[in-house]
């Protein structure tokens, strides 16, 4: 029986500000985290500029290699932030103004009584064909265009977007981690562990070495979906290091 494969995704991170290392990316490592603990597998992830030519290539050549596309950044008032328009060129639609966006954004702004300025209009111009996402923060929305989904930079907008999405997507099955701590060089027991991988093709096994002071290491992250095999590889590998 052919084993079902998880979906697959590709998070791209989009902004000058990360490029140049003023700001730290955290959406990056969330989305990741997030993606694989629901059971779809990340295959890439990339940060680019905002630069419209990028990030329509960019958009054109993963969303045809990939079930799913997240990207975050790019989506708000100013004049850099260029998202929105990047990919309805990406996809050969027109950026056309939403009247549901644009009545989110009045019904928010007029309860916190500020204008609903050109600027702030601005964040209501969506892919002709798009489907909202829905921002519980600030209502600017995000969107889908197809398997493509684009939502908001700050972290905590974006988290807000993605947990709604979370709930509404085909998902897979979840990795099972386990991990070995050994105090000893990671050259020790490469061989070990080349052997022990060639063994257990469902497991996937990572060592990661580490200095801390005088003491040297190496942690071992077993990943797989297969909770059988991923016990035996663990079990071998502590009755080859002895622990």
């Amino acid at each position: 029986m052919k084993k079902k494969k998880n979906p697959t995704a590709c998070v791209i991170i989009i902004g000058n500000e990360i490029l140049s290392g003023r700001t730290i990316d955290t959406n990056k490592n969330y989305l990741c985290k997030e993606l694989t603990s629901n059971g779809i597998d990340v295959i890439e992830a990339r940060v680019i500029k905002d630069n419209e030519k990028q990030i329509i290539n960019t958009i054109k050549q993963v969303r045809k290699k990939f079930n799913y596309v997240f990207t975050t950044g790019g989506i708000g008032p100013t004049h850099d932030d260029i998202t929105s328009l990047s990919i309805a060129k990406a996809f050969k639609v027109d950026l056309i103004k939403n009247k549901k966006a644009v009545n989110i954004l009045k019904k928010y702004y007029s309860s916190n009584e500020l204008e609903l300025n050109k600027s702030r209009l601005k964040m209501a111009y969506i892919p002709k064909g798009a489907e909202l996402l829905h921002n519980p923060i600030t209502k600017a929305a995000g969107f889908r265009i197809k398997n493509v989904y684009v939502m908001a930079g700050i972290p905590e907008i974006m988290e807000a977007m993605f947990k709604k999405i979370i709930l509404k997507i085909k998902k897979g099955i979840p990795y099972i981690s386990r991990n070995i701590l050994l105090n000893l060089p990671e050259s020790n027991i490469a061989k070990d562990l080349s052997n022990i991988q060639n063994k257990f093709k469902e497991v996937e096994i990572g060592s990661y070495p580490f200095f801390k002071g005088k003491l040297k290491g190496v942690n071992v992250v077993l990943r797989s979906k297969n909770k059988l095999e991923i016990n035996k590889a663990y079990k071998e590998i502590k009755k080859k290091t002895n622990i």
